[in-house]
């Protein structure tokens, strides 16, 4: 006998898509601190149509865009799709995840009701005109970070995707492990091997801001794996264990600087104090590398703090790659470092198809910890949200249990 709402964990029969879904949703009358702007709601399963795979949850991924769209800032999730003429009131965000296949829309190959899959980021419509014209998916008019600007994410029993955010689940990953790394994994993969010419080569110095952090770990892993030398920022002796643990040659206490932020002006005198603090910050660069070298790659995601130094620190030639702002998006850089000495500053945003392949590939292989250090559960993602905005975090990836109840 089918019902209309089913429990969390409780499995209707294969195919049958009931009417409602429990989901932890955020609504414009509760922005502000995400342990608040979370709530447990009964709400609609999201309707399947062309190209379209509607997904029994299973385990979702916390990152932390949905902290963002707890904050109602920078951008209003809702408002903006409601614009688009969306007619939901209610964001169920999540961007990472895994479940199984539930339902599929007309047009939709090679995926089939019952498949175990992992679920990307990666929200773009393969036939749109830019993309058939040769345009990089991510950079494509029609892409859309799911769980963030696009609704029905994770964070629901059932979750709506694209076909082409559907990539086949290894067997013997948990589904725990399958629903935490792959955002993360493939946006460090591309940031790092995905920029014609500077890709990461043995022997090559990298500097990787927030070394424990989500993205962090999987880039001082995939530097290690290549046969670059990692050096890791990170904010406690524990994280910089486990960086090293992960392959680091050094690691960096942030503490230890106070640099930090937008360059004063040439004639302020707080510009030496600036100058100070990044001379010092690449001398300690020299030191936990053993040599004195330049990173030829500096892997950033932090932002307004960090990206001065950065620019500063980078190799003649090499390039400073940024796929997000943590600590804000306006940032002062000076632009003489970048035109007399070579630089690159390069945006990067997800990853292709072929990069969550190639790290799902690397993970099942054992060649990559998936870094999944803490699971949590359904009502407890509004939490896990508020300490990755307070920064009390555990390193690595968290993930939430939805019908996965362990």
């Amino acid at each position: 006998m089918t019902k209309e709402l089913y429990d969390l964990g409780e499995m209707p029969p294969l195919g049958h898509v009931p009417e409602r879904m429990h989901a932890m949703t955020i609504r414009a009358e509760r922005y502000g601190p995400p342990e608040e702007a979370f709530a447990h709601e009964i709400v609609p399963v999201p309707k399947v149509g062309p190209g379209r795979v509607l997904v029994y949850t299973m385990t979702a991924g916390i990152n932390y865009n949905n902290v963002w769209a707890a904050l109602g800032r920078p951008a209003d999730v809702i408002a903006a799709r409601r614009k688009l003429g969306e007619p939901e009131d209610y964001h169920v965000g999540g961007s990472d995840g895994a479940g199984i296949v539930w339902a599929v829309g007309e047009g939709v190959t090679g995926l089939e009701v019952g498949d175990h899959v992992i679920l990307s980021p990666g929200d773009w419509d393969e036939r749109s005109d830019d993309i058939r014209q040769g345009r990089d998916p991510a950079a494509s008019r029609s892409m859309r970070a799911w769980g963030y600007e696009s609704n029905h994410g994770s964070f629901g029993q059932f979750c709506l995707v694209r076909d082409v955010q559907c990539h086949p689940k290894p067997e013997h990953l948990t589904w725990e492990v399958a629903g935490g790394f792959l955002a993360a994994a493939a946006t460090a993969h591309r940031q790092l091997f995905g920029w014609q010419p500077h890709t990461v080569r043995p022997g090559d110095p990298v500097l990787v801001w927030g070394g424990a952090g989500s993205l962090g770990a999987f880039a001082t892993q995939l530097v290690r794996n290549a046969g670059g030398r990692a050096v890791a920022v990170v904010s406690t002796e524990e994280k910089a264990r486990v960086c090293r643990d992960l392959g680091a040659v050094g690691t960096i206490l942030r503490t230890e600087f106070d640099h930090w932020g937008r360059v004063p002006e040439d004639d302020d005198p707080a510009y030496r104090h600036w100058a100070d603090g990044v001379r010092a910050f690449g001398r300690r660069f020299w030191e936990e590398l053993g040599e004195r070298r330049s990173p030829r790659i500096v892997f950033e995601h932090s932002g307004a703090d960090t990206l001065p130094t950065s620019l500063y620190l980078c190799d003649n030639e090499g390039m400073v790659v940024t796929c997000g702002a943590t600590s804000g998006y306006r940032s002062d850089i000076d632009l003489r470092f970048l035109w007399m000495r070579l630089k690159r500053l390069q945006g990067s945003h997800f990853a292709t198809t072929a990069d969550c392949r190639i790290v799902t590939d690397l993970v099942a292989r054992g060649l990559l910890d998936p870094c999944v250090s803490s699971v949590v559960g359904f009502d407890e993602i509004g939490t896990a949200h508020q300490e990755m905005h307070d920064n009390v975090h555990p390193w690595g990836n968290r993930v939430a249990r939805v019908n996965a109840l362990g």
